[in-house]
This record gives structure tokens, sequence and C-alpha cells, in this order.
């Protein structure tokens, strides 16, 4: 007769080592009639009792885990830690430089603002490759029964309590790195832009008339800018001369950028052999004028940021 108890041994056994099965198969069932006898012995009826005492035993892969001191867990609690820092260590700079590498490598080749996508893709895919070997070499650690001889835990490990920045270093190195991308853009733009002439040439989108002072000029103002939030990091506050030299150098930028766009002198006027809506003087306008209303935006809303965070830094 298939009964219940006989079902729950045949679920535990095929989850133990085979040497085993027989030892495990006798202790259990003599604890479960053992269970069985002292429940019916108080005057519960046996089939009742049975089911009761298989429920409390719980699921049966669960107990042939115990029988076969096999880990229910990928990475336990003495290699955890160690797998989530090292997890967050590696995918903190290594996806996005290996991204980073590729896009440049394929926007070296002509493909413009298509070399974005194959570096993001990629950057994904070394993030997954980095997350399964490293928690497969950890499993395997786990499941090898290697004795590792890790380093114990003292006080001298505490980190610093952290301290509050009037500038944080995020966003310090966030706003240096777009500086540092647009100071690269602009000559890189004459050799490696997204449109290219009837012969394949590449034709640059700003004018390189520009070359003669201007876009010098703008280059000189971002090279200030990086030093300026260099600078800011180290005085660690807003204060009011930081905030008037900002002034300085976002107008420095902003007015020639967008006097060049509403005068038409900005884009490359041999963009209109390719871009046929380019070509059209009203379509040219438009867009000169919506990059000077954007700059102006930008700078506006960014001023009056700088100017709120200030006024609470030199009054706190």
């Amino acid at each position: 007769m298939n009964t219940l108890t006989d079902r729950y041994l045949a679920a535990t056994l095929r989850s133990v080592p085979a040497p085993r099965r027989d030892e495990i198969a006798t202790e259990l069932r003599a604890s479960i009639d053992d269970m069985i006898e002292d429940r019916t012995d108080g005057g519960q009826d046996a089939s009742t009792a049975e089911r009761e005492v298989l429920t409390e035993l719980g699921n049966p892969d669960l107990l042939a885990a115990r029988y076969a001191d096999r880990r229910l867990q990928l990475i336990g609690p003495t290699y955890y830690l160690i797998w989530l820092r090292l997890l967050k260590l590696l995918l903190s700079f290594i996806p996005a430089l290996v991204g980073t590498i590729v896009t440049v490598v394929e926007a070296a080749e002509g493909k413009g603002f298509g070399a974005i996508g194959p570096g993001i893709v990629t950057a994904m895919q070394v993030a997954v490759q980095i997350a399964f070997w490293l928690t497969l070499t950890f499993a395997v650690i786990e499941r090898s029964q290697t004795a590792v001889d890790l380093p114990k835990w003292t006080v001298d490990q505490l980190p610093d309590a952290p301290v509050r920045r009037g500038i944080p270093l995020a966003d310090t190195i966030a706003s240096v790195i777009m500086l540092v991308l647009t100071i690269a853009y602009l000559p890189l733009q004459h050799y490696h832009s997204w449109v290219n002439g009837s012969d394949g040439e590449n034709i640059a989108i700003l004018d390189p008339a520009l070359w003669s002072f201007w876009l010098p000029a703008l280059i000189g103002v971002l090279v200030l800018s990086v030093v300026f939030e260099i600078v800011k990091y180290r005085i660690d506050r807003w204060t009011w001369p930081l905030f008037g030299t900002k002034v300085l150098l976002d107008l420095a930028f902003a007015v020639p950028l967008a006097w060049l766009a509403l005068s038409d002198r900005l884009l490359n006027p041999a963009l209109a052999e390719r871009l046929s809506w380019v070509a059209e003087p009203d379509n040219r306008d438009g867009l000169g004028l919506a990059i000077a209303v954007g700059a102006a935006a930008i700078v506006v809303w960014d001023l009056i940021d700088t100017a709120r965070k200030t006024r609470q830094q030199t009054t706190a």
C-alpha cells in the first residue's frame, strides 16, 4: 500500500546520496512511526496523526538537504559579503571602461552617434559576464569544502564617519567629464562627424572658419571651466566670488554661442549639400534660434540654482 509515509520517504530519499539511502530510510521511518504512535496514544486518529507528523517534518527536499549536509544557497554567509564587495567593485568601472573604449573605436571608424549603441550594449554584456563568472567562482568555492583563510574583522576596518561636503565629489567628476567630452568633440567633429559628403568625405558640423578665433576661444573657456570645477571642489563650498566667476564663465561661453547661432555663423554651410532642410533659410534661422534659446535657458537655470546654493552655504 502506497501510504503518505511511503511517499514522503520516497520524496526524501531521491535527493540523498545512494550509499546512505537505506540507513536514512530506516532512521526516518522509525522516527515517523514513533511520532505517529505518540499522537495515537493520546487518542488521535492514525491517518490524521500521520498527516500532521509529515506536515511537521516539512518539505522532504529540505529534510534531504539536512541529511546530506547540502547547502541550499548559491553563496553562503561565509563568502557572501566578499562576493558582494568584489561584485560592486568590478561593476563600478569595468563595464563603463569597456563600453567607452568600444564607443571610441566605433566613432573613430566614422559611425558618429551610431557608435553609442554598441558601446552601451557591450557594457551591459560585460556586466552580465562579470556577475555570472564571479558568482560561479564563489559558488564552486562554497561547495569545494576548501578551507579559505579569510581575514578576521577588526575595529580597525571601520570606515571614517562620512563628512557632508558642500561640493560633492560626484558632481565635480560629472561636470569635469562633460566639459572634457565637449572639449574633445569640438576638434573631433571636424574629422569624424555623422555627416558625410557625396564622395564619402567627412563634413564638419561646425563652420571650419570658426577655427580662426571662436572655437579656440570657446575651448579656452571650457578649459577654464574645468579648472574652476577643481578649485570649487577644493574650497568645498559656494561663495559669492565663486558664483561671480561662474557667471562670467557661463556668459563667456553662452553669449558667443548664441550670437554665432543667431547670425548663421555656427553651422557648416556645407551641411546643406547633404541635409536639404538645412539649405532652407527659414530652417537655418529656426535652428539658430533654438540653439540660442536653449543655451540661454540652460545658463539661466544653472545660475539660479547656483545662486540658491550659494545663499544657503554662505548663510549656514
